[in-house]
C-alpha cells in the first residue's frame, strides 16, 4: 500500500536534526565525566558514601525543579528559544567550577552542578520532542533512539576524560603495597596541599566544557533551525495535566523511567566500590566503566536496528528481563564474576530510556511538550536512589555479604518494575 519508505531523518531537517543530536552528547558527557567524582570527592572532602552521593542528587535535582519551568518555556516560545537558554545555564554552572574549586567547598560544587543542570533539564526536555518532531510520527521512536545513540559518545568521551586526565592525576588516591589509601594516614598540612591540587584537576574539564557549550550555543544561534507547524503557544497547563495523570499508559511510563534512571546511575556510580571492594583502584575500575559504556553503545545500536523487525514494547520486557538476570549475578556473585555481570547490565539498559520515552508519549499531541517534561522530571530517580545506595555501601556488610554487592537490590527492583511496564504496554497493545 505504501509507495515511499518512510525515512527516519529527511534531507531538509538533516542539518538541525545533526545539530540537535550533538546536544545528546553534550550531557551524555557531563553525566558521565560527574559519575566518579562521587569517589573521588569522598577520598578527597573525607565524607561518607551517602554525603558524596549528594553530587548526584544535586546533579539530578537540577532535572527535577527545572523540567516543568523549560517544558512551559518551550510551549511559549519555542524550541530553538529552549536550546538557547539550556546551552546559557549549562555553560554558566560549568564556569562556576573555577570559584567552587578555588573556595575549596563541597557546597559550591553541589550549586554549580544544580545550575549546570538546570541547563540540562531545558536541553532534554527540548530535545528530546525536537527530534520525534522532525519528520513522521511512525518513525519517531526509531529517530529519537538514533539520536540517543550518539548520548552514549558523549557518555563515553566523559569517562575518558575522568579516567585519563582526573582519576590518574588525583593524588589523593594513591595506595600504599597493599592498596589501602595513603591519604587518610597524612598530617593536616599535607592533606590541605593535596585537596587544593585535587580540586583543581577536577574543575579543570568542567571549565573547558564551559567554553565549548558557549560555541555551540554561537553555532545554533546563527543556525536555521525547523518551526513547529500550527504550533499552539498558549498555556493550559492545568488541563494538560489532568489529560496526562488519567493517561494510564504516561504515568506507568513516567515511574518506568524514574526506576530506569535510577538504575542507570547506580550500576554506573557504584562500579567503583564495587571494584574497590576487590581491591581495584579508582582509576582501573573506571575502565570497567568505559567497558560497560560502550557495551551500552553497541547495544543502544543494534537495538535501533532491531526495532526495525521487533516491536519496541516486546523488547523493552526482554531487556527489562535480561537485567534483572544479570544483577542478581551482581548481588550473589562475590569476586570478579559479579563484576562483569554488573558490566553485561549495560547491555540491557541500552533502548531502555528512549523506548520508555516514546511509548509514554505516544499519540498525546498537544500534550506532548508538558508529557516530556514530566519524564524528564522522572530522572529524579537518579537523585534519590544513588544517596540510599550510598547509605547501604557504607554499612559495611549486610546479610553476612558485603553491603557493596548487597546494595545492587535496588537496581534489581527497578528492572522488574521495567518488565512490568514493558509487559503491561504489550497487553494494552493488544486489548
Amino acid at each position: 500500500m505504501e509507495k515511499t519508505k518512510k525515512v527516519v531523518v529527511s534531507k531538509e531537517v538533516l542539518v538541525p536534526f545533526i545539530l540537535i543530536t550533538s546536544l545528546f552528547a553534550l550531557w551524555g558527557f557531563a553525566n558521565d565525566i560527574t559519575n566518579p567524582m562521587v569517589a573521588a570527592f569522598k577520598t578527597v572532602m573525607e565524607m561518607s558514601n551517602a554525603k558524596a552521593a549528594l553530587i548526584q542528587f544535586a546533579f539530578y535535582g537540577g532535572y527535577a525543579t527545572m523540567a516543568i519551568p523549560a517544558a512551559l518555556f518551550v510551549k511559549k516560545f519555542s524550541y530553538k528559544k529552549g536550546i538557547l537558554l539550556g546551552l546559557t545555564l549549562y555553560a554558566v554552572g560549568a564556569l562556576l567550577f573555577y570559584p567552587a574549586a578555588r573556595f575549596e567547598m563541597f557546597g559550591f560544587f553541589l550549586v554549580s552542578l544544580y545550575i549546570l543542570t538546570f541547563g540540562l533539564a531545558f536541553l532534554e526536555t527540548t530535545a528530546n520532542p525536537y527530534i520525534l518532531s522532525m519528520g513522521d510520527e511512525k518513525t519517531a521512536t526509531r529517530r529519537l533512539n538514533l539520536a540517543q545513540a550518539f548520548n552514549p559518545i558523549g557518555s563515553l568521551f566523559g569517562m575518558f576524560v575522568a579516567s585519563k586526565f582526573i582519576l590518574t592525576s588525583l593524588d589523593s588516591d594513591l595506595r600504599d603495597k597493599a592498596g589501602n589509601l595513603i591519604f587518610s594516614t597524612l598530617d593536616a598540612a599535607e592533606k590541605a596541599t593535596i585537596r587544593t591540587h585535587d580540586l583543581a584537576i577536577i574543575r579543570d574539564p568542567y571549565v573547558i566544557l564551559g567554553f565549548v557549550v558557549i560555541l555551540m550555543f554561537v553555532i545554533i544561534a546563527f543556525a536555521k533551525m525547523p518551526v513547529r507547524k500550527d504550533a499552539d503557544h498558549t498555556i493550559r497547563a492545568m488541563d494538560s495535566f489532568k489529560r496526562l495523570i488519567k493517561n494510564v499508559k504516561y504515568r506507568e511510563g513516567v515511574i518506568a523511567q524514574v526506576f530506569y534512571v535510577a538504575a542507570q546511575i547506580m550500576s554506573w556510580t557504584f562500579i567503583i566500590q564495587y571494584a574497590d571492594n576487590l581491591g581495584i583502584s579508582k582509576a582501573a575500575a573506571q575502565n570497567y566503566n568505559i567497558i560497560a559504556m560502550s557495551i551500552f553503545l553497541t547495544s543502544r545500536f543494534i537495538s535501533t536496528f532491531l526495532m526495525k523487525y521487533v516491536n519496541s514494547k516486546i523488547l523493552l520486557t526482554i531487556f527489562a528481563v535480561g537485567g534483572m538476570l544479570t544483577m542478581t549475578g551482581t548481588i550473589f556473585i562475590q569476586g570478579m564474576g559479579g563484576l562483569y555481570c554488573l558490566i553485561a547490565t549495560s547491555a540491557f539498559m541500552s533502548l531502555m530510556f528512549p523506548t520508555i520515552y516514546g511509548i509514554a508519549l505516544e499519540g498525546l499531541k498537544d500534550d506532548t511538550t508538558l508529557g516530556a517534561a514530566g519524564l524528564v522530571m522522572a530522572i529524579v530517580g537518579g537523585a534519590l536512589m544513588p544517596p540510599l545506595q550510598g547509605s547501604i555501601i557504607d554499612l559495611g556488610t549486610v546479610a553476612g555479604m558485603p553491603a557493596v554487592n548487597f546494595s545492587f537490590i535496588l537496581p534489581l527492583i527497578s528492572f522488574i518494575i521495567i518488565a512490568i511496564f514493558g509487559y503491561r504496554t504489550l497487553n494494552h497493545a493488544h486489548s
